[in-house]
């Protein structure tokens, strides 16, 4: 896993908690529901093929 993945990760974390915040104290109790599912489904994306790695991996690796 690359490094710049995790930054980024933490980034997204950061606005989506930040943004999170603000909609709430503002009354968007939905909006900011959306914006946290939002910024998950984002670093899911970008996830997903380390995943898949894994599984290939754990795959082979119990094959005989």
């Amino acid at each position: 896993m690359e490094v710049s993945l995790i930054f980024k990760i933490a980034a997204v974390g950061i606005l989506v908690s930040v943004l999170n915040q603000v909609l709430k104290h503002s009354g968007r109790e939905e909006q900011a529901f959306l914006t946290s599912l939002a910024g998950l489904l984002i670093v899911l994306l970008w996830i997903l093929p380390y995943i898949f790695d894994l599984f290939e991996t754990v795959e082979a690796l119990f094959s005989f």
